[in-house]
């Protein structure tokens, strides 16, 4: 990759995938200074709250009752692979488009903020809460929120790539 090409994928990931991380771990400061782990705060009444919840799982709580002992650590690592992954696939791949690159900035900066959080607490900061009336969306954060919209622009990039490959169909033709 020739060097002007390396510095702008660099100033993208920190720009995008910083601000993701700083964005995040600021909101968990303040979640965590200023709600209570028992009462919840409501916003919108009926429809979101600020719930503190510390996840010891992963996304929406799976794994939340597993023993203690390895999850913290192997969800670390796995995690640490994860970002690994991403960011050699972002840096070698030259066929990314500027969406797909700021989609990895997101999905990466995301998983650092969660991950330095498994790092101090062994557990995810969350306290996003929305819900109608008794149903309630697992609680989640602002890292969780960009891996999200990450990984939504990565599917809405393949599909157009893919659209522009094949003629305009959204997808391959089946063969037999």
């Amino acid at each position: 990759m020739r060097k002007n090409k390396f510095l702008e994928r660099l100033l993208l990931l920190l720009v995008v995938g910083g601000g993701v991380l700083a964005a995040d771990q600021f909101s968990k400061a303040l979640a965590l200074s200023h709600l209570s782990r028992v009462y919840s705060l409501k916003v919108i009444d009926g429809f979101f709250s600020l719930t503190l919840v510390l996840n010891p799982g992963v996304a929406f709580g799976f794994f939340s009752h597993s023993p203690a002992a390895w999850k913290a650590a192997a969800l670390l690592l796995l995690s640490g692979v994860t970002v690994v992954v991403l960011l050699w696939y972002y840096f070698c791949c030259h066929g990314l488009t500027r969406l797909a690159r700021v989609a990895f900035s997101l999905v990466v900066g995301g998983a650092l903020g969660n991950m330095l959080d498994r790092f101090r607490f062994a557990k995810v900061v969350d306290f996003l809460d929305f819900y109608w009336r008794s149903y309630h969306w697992p609680a989640f954060n602002l890292a969780d929120a960009a891996i999200t919209v990450g990984v939504v622009l990565l599917l809405f990039d393949v599909l157009q790539q893919n659209r522009k490959n094949d003629g305009g169909a959204p997808f391959p033709p089946l063969t037999s």
